[in-house]
């Protein structure tokens, strides 16, 4: 019982890390790193990460630098970041290139909140989801007469218990990036 309750937790925690993932590519108007991490840049035939292939930095609020370690990737990664959904142009001096976050629009911090909640509503579906298939194997382990009444009775409280948790720091993950859209 012990083993799957730490089981489900696990799965849990994986839905939230993935949570925090998605919302730290969310592009918040200020320069942040995590935004070039989807993008990949065909480098001598193989699909790398940027930060693989270069030092990106934060100089200003709004600018990310990018300075490769083999001057050559230059335009491959100027190439990689017109191509993806990013929706900045970088500006290339030979050396570096820099990303310039322009402000966001009223309209365009409405988007990315509901964007947001979808994102959290989401993580807290695959939360219910994962407690729903924790509970069958609780109940197919009485049903095996593994288990007794109380033991099912106290796993179903402890699934609800993590569940409820779970889905309380997917609330608060979504509001602490709505609030950091909202104030920029």
């Amino acid at each position: 019982m012990k083993e799957l309750l730490a089981k489900t937790e696990e799965k849990m925690d994986k839905s939230l890390a993935s949570l925090d993932r998605e919302f730290k590519a969310i592009r918040a108007g200020r320069a942040n790193p995590a935004v070039l991490d989807k993008i990949l840049v065909d480098y001598y035939g193989t699909p790398t990460p940027i930060q693989q292939m270069a030092a990106v930095s934060v100089p200003e609020g709004r600018t990310l630098q990018i300075q490769p370690w083999d001057a050559s990737s230059l335009k491959e990664i100027e190439k990689a970041i017109q191509t993806s959904d990013l929706g900045i142009n970088p500006q290339n001096d030979g050396k570096i290139i820099r990303l310039t976050f322009p402000p966001l629009t009223e309209e365009r911090r409405r988007d990315l909140v509901k964007d947001i909640r979808k994102l959290g509503e989401d993580c807290k579906v695959a939360v219910r989801s994962i407690r729903r298939d924790a509970i069958e194997k609780a109940k197919a382990m009485k049903k095996n007469n593994e288990i007794t009444e109380d033991d099912l009775s106290n796993a179903e409280k402890k699934i609800q218990t993590l569940t409820d948790k779970f889905c309380k720091e997917a609330d608060d993950l979504s509001a602490a990036k709505e609030k950091e859209i909202l104030e920029i």
